[in-house]
């Protein structure tokens, strides 16, 4: 008997068994992963995207409509949308829900022209599309469930027709991307997208679909040593052009401050200027951006113009690479398979923003450090992960920044791991916590000895205003630059290394006999060493010590002991 609509009690579970069938499948798209610039992994990334989605949907179960739940289906997979294949994936059902926004239910023509519309949106989205990924798969299973669509009624044969079509696109990819045909694989985000048309295919036919993956998981490891062998392991990493895959969202409507209009075409072209690989997609209320860019604080300054930032997320694409392929050579030679590390008794992560400091922490002894901090808070999922890397019977965490420690204790509570979290708020404090940190010791000791390091360090900050503002009897314009004590404002100013001079001159009233100067990423190495000097001409007895931080955010971030 033939199924002549699909109503909302259907859409429902098609969608919850695509999320089954996807996050069954997580390991094996992963394991397909062979760009050469790692960015997130498409399994995960497309499982979490998915999820958020139909999590929203559940909430809006009552609603009755396909087209209500299409929208919170859009809404959901837009908030948690990860990574180009997440991104893609949100905009593949944002058009479909435009496609059937005022629909009770589905007709099998409504249904097909619902997957072009998605294909349509999706396209949009991206700035330079690229075939043979999972697009491609998208737009040739769309066309083939539109002109099957003109011949039947059921809405299960268009679905039949947009699976096989979706099988035999995926097939093709290798045909179309070299990289993927020299790894021997086909594209992973196409690979998660026939997951996700599997699970609703079986939801209409009322059947349970295996958990099977489409690769055992043998053949997973062999694919992913492919992968590295003939992919990755080719490419130097220092020719990233854009080494940071930054993703943020923009929240349009804010009481508090005035924002400038926003054209989400026009807004594109702008953000063209800072990288590549971009995608921006938007309703009245959200914008979600993508984009690799060089210097990620450029375009989240850019996009400050338009409304309040959230859900920042900044990768180190060239460590993310050479982590994939650790224990490769650039040029395709294979060094000896290391052995697992065993599991030691104490593993540290660090949080930290800046290649220098990131590098400094390393040098002290942190096993793992999150690329994170002032604008690019690092998720549960994040730490949560570094504390497996960590591999330790007890692990010490520093979150260094007053809003990534309720992150960290959350993270710390999933894994049911031995964990401390010191509350550290501060790079300074960070520093000093690592210093006073004894392998041989307790935890209980360490974390008495640590918090006490970290209690009798200043830190300071000197940055910039990005409004107008008052704060106390001190008027802010926009542009100014400020000098920060400990979280408060102390010195404004115009000039930066006056500023800076007159934010240590009150860091130093209490006395201190060592002064730490990290300069950031906007800051000459000449200027730091002219303030250190000028420093050292005030106050000769002092230690002054000048390290390249390599922070946003921050011009320069201080610290007296």
């Amino acid at each position: 008997m033939e199924r002549q609509q699909i109503d909302a009690a259907l859409f429902l579970n098609m969608m919850r068994a695509a999320a089954r069938n996807l996050s069954a499948n997580v390991e094996a798209v992963n394991a397909l992963n062979v760009f050469p610039v790692p960015d997130g992994d498409t399994g995960t990334n497309m499982n979490l995207t998915l999820t958020s989605g139909v999590r929203e949907m559940e909430l809006a179960a009552s609603a009755g409509s396909v087209g209500k739940l299409a929208e919170a289906l859009s809404k959901g997979l837009l908030m948690g949308a990860r990574g180009n294949s997440g991104v893609i994936l949100s905009q593949l059902f944002r058009g479909f829900a435009k496609g059937v926004a005022d629909k009770e239910t589905l007709t099998a023509r409504q249904f097909a022209d619902a997957f072009q519309r998605g294909v349509e949106t999706a396209y949009k989205a991206v700035i330079k599309p690229v075939e043979g990924t999972v697009l491609t798969v998208a737009r040739e299973a769309a066309d083939a469930g539109m002109k099957v669509a003109w011949t039947t009624e059921d809405p299960v044969v268009v679905m039949e027709t947009v699976l096989r079509e979706a099988h035999r696109s995926l097939a093709k990819t290798p045909e179309l991307l070299p990289v993927l045909k020299q790894a021997g694989v086909v594209d992973a985000g196409g690979q998660g997208l026939v997951c996700v048309y599997e699970g609703m295919l079986a939801a209409m036919k009322g059947e349970e679909i295996e958990p099977v993956s489409p690769v055992s998981q043998t053949d997973a490891e062999s694919l992913a040593r492919m992968a590295h062998d003939n992919a990755q392991a080719k490419v130097d990493p220092s020719e990233i052009e854009h080494g940071y895959c930054t993703e943020f969202m923009i929240l349009l409507k804010t009481d508090r401050r005035p924002t400038e209009p926003f054209d989400e075409v026009t807004f594109r072209k702008e953000m063209e200027q800072f990288g590549d690989s971009l995608l921006v997609v938007a309703d009245e209320e959200l914008v979600k951006v993508h984009i690799h860019a060089e210097r990620p604080g450029d375009a989240l300054n850019h996009a400050m113009k338009y409304g309040d930032l959230t859900r920042i997320k900044i990768d180190n694409m060239r460590e993310q690479y050479e982590q994939v392929t650790e224990g490769h050579h650039p040029h395709g030679t294979k060094e000896p398979e290391k052995a697992e590390k065993p599991k030691q008794r104490y593993g540290v992560v660090a949080v930290a923003a800046g290649d220098g400091i990131a590098g400094i922490f390393r040098s002290m002894g942190a096993d793992v450090v999150i690329e994170g901090g002032q604008t690019m808070n690092p998720s549960t999922e994040e730490i949560v992960r570094a504390i497996t890397e960590a591999n330790a019977e007890h692990v010490v965490i520093l979150p260094n920044n007053k809003n990534i420690i309720l992150t960290a204790e959350q993270a710390a509570e999933v894994t049911g791991a031995d964990v401390t979290v010191l509350p550290t708020r501060t790079i300074p404090q960070g520093i000093a916590a690592l210093l006073a940190f004894d392998r041989s010791g307790s935890p209980e000791e360490n974390r008495e000895r640590m918090n006490e390091a970290a209690a009798h360090v200043q830190s300071g900050e000197v940055t910039y205003a990005v409004r107008d503002s008052k704060v106390g009897d001190v008027e802010i314009k926009s542009g100014d630059l400020l000098g920060i004590r400990e979280g408060k404002i102390e010195v404004t100013g115009s000039d930066l290394n006056e500023t800076a001079r007159r934010l240590l001159d009150k860091m130093l009233e209490d006395g201190g006999e060592v002064v730490t100067i990290l300069y950031g990423r906007d800051t000459a190495e000449d200027s730091a060493n002219e303030l250190a000097e000028k420093l050292l001409e005030e106050h000769p007895d002092l230690e002054v010590e000048v390290h390249k931080g390599g922070q946003p955010v921050y011009y320069y971030i201080f610290s007296v002991e």
